[in-house]
């Protein structure tokens, strides 16, 4: 097999031991002469692996009594109108950090009055707003944690006077979190914790059945939760594989341990970037994502984008071209990112300046 240092933003890295133990469940599942994408998601060997997903999550992420832990297909972005369609009575409150928030903001007026508490897309979302003011009379307050396009990141637990809603798609499972604080977390699974196809929703049982409107059964949590993430047929395959990249963070030593390597990972590379001569970052330092690190040509070198890009493809990096929308270099080190890469990347940047400076 061909040896890369994937960097892709999503879907992305997965731990090689996921991937061996999903080609195995392919030709069969648990003995049972099944593949796992054949398998009845009713059969007592299914409703163990649901079990164990959702005991997973909550023994990695230390979540307490009265959450649920839901498993959907959609992706994060139907969780931009399920979170409306079940929280928003009458106004809720949205900070607007890049495009996917954006994007949620846009769903979520569809069902009442929107406050955008603060927004820096003056700068095109280069930092995270401060000293914004949540409104007390929200039904709930919206963030998006992590975002990827131009790698900035909310790296606390904030409080809040409403429920706190989060989309955590490409950071969770990254640092630990105080899931107390949260209403519900939710995000696509093809960042940190799975392949794509399904999404996680973390969701206190107690903030639903406030909203005077209708909500369609597939729409409803509740429907979801009565259902243990099986009122249809789940996303199988994806939720098979998100329970072993589970496994194996719970083998290196869990949540906690990964944060220590991904802050370290991401250090390198930002030291990198501040040293080399050739390389600016664009996000905010102090609001540097520690998932998403995206930098660009500086100012006199701006022609040699292209030839920076296919001279990483030939040191065999993958995935470091930034957003369309943005441009420019974006490396994503989530959890299953190895060091070994990182320093590859590192590497690359400088013998890329001696190249063009000698």
């Amino acid at each position: 097999m061909k040896k890369v240092h994937n960097f892709n933003a999503g879907p992305c890295v997965l731990p090689k031991e996921a991937i061996e133990a999903a080609i195995e469940a392919l030709r069969d599942f648990e003995g049972t002469g099944m593949s796992v994408i054949e398998v009845s998601h009713r059969s007592k060997e299914w409703d163990a692996v649901m079990q164990e997903c959702e005991d997973l999550w909550k023994e990695l992420l230390h979540i307490p009594e009265g959450y649920r832990v839901l498993f959907l297909g959609g992706g994060a972005s139907t969780q931009f109108l399920m979170v409306p369609y079940n929280l928003l009575n009458k106004k809720a409150a949205y900070l607007e950090t890049g495009v996917w928030a954006k994007k949620a903001i846009k769903e979520a007026k569809a069902f009442g009055e929107v406050e955008v508490v603060a927004s820096s897309a003056e700068t095109i979302y280069n930092y995270i707003p401060k000293n914004f003011t949540i409104p007390a009379d929200a039904d709930y307050f919206h963030i998006t944690t992590n975002n990827t396009i131009y790698g900035t990141e909310i790296k606390f637990d904030m409080d809040s006077p409403v429920p706190l809603v989060a989309d955590m798609s490409s950071d969770i499972m990254s640092r630990p979190v105080d899931v107390s604080k949260y209403g519900i977390i939710y995000g696509g699974a093809q960042k940190n914790v799975g392949p794509a196809g399904v999404a996680f929703v973390i969701i206190r049982e107690d903030i639903l059945g406030k909203v005077s409107h209708y909500i369609p059964t597939m729409m409803d949590y509740a429907t979801h939760i009565k259902g243990n993430s099986m009122f249809n047929t789940p996303p199988v395959f994806s939720i098979y594989v998100m329970v072993q990249t589970l496994k194996w963070l719970k083998k290196n030593g869990g949540v906690e341990a990964m944060h220590k390597l991904n802050q370290k990972k991401a250090e390198v590379l930002y030291n990198e970037i501040d040293r080399n001569k050739l390389f600016v970052g664009t996000a905010a330092k102090e609001d540097r994502s520690i998932m998403n690190v995206c930098f660009v040509m500086n100012e006199p070198y701006k022609d040699k984008e292209e030839e920076f890009l296919n001279y990483a493809k030939s040191c065999g990096m993958v995935g470091v071209k930034g957003h369309r929308s943005v441009g420019g270099f974006r490396a994503s080190i989530y959890n299953a990112c190895p060091m070994e890469s990182v320093e590859a990347l590192v590497k690359c940047m400088q013998d890329f300046e001696k190249k063009i400076l000698g």
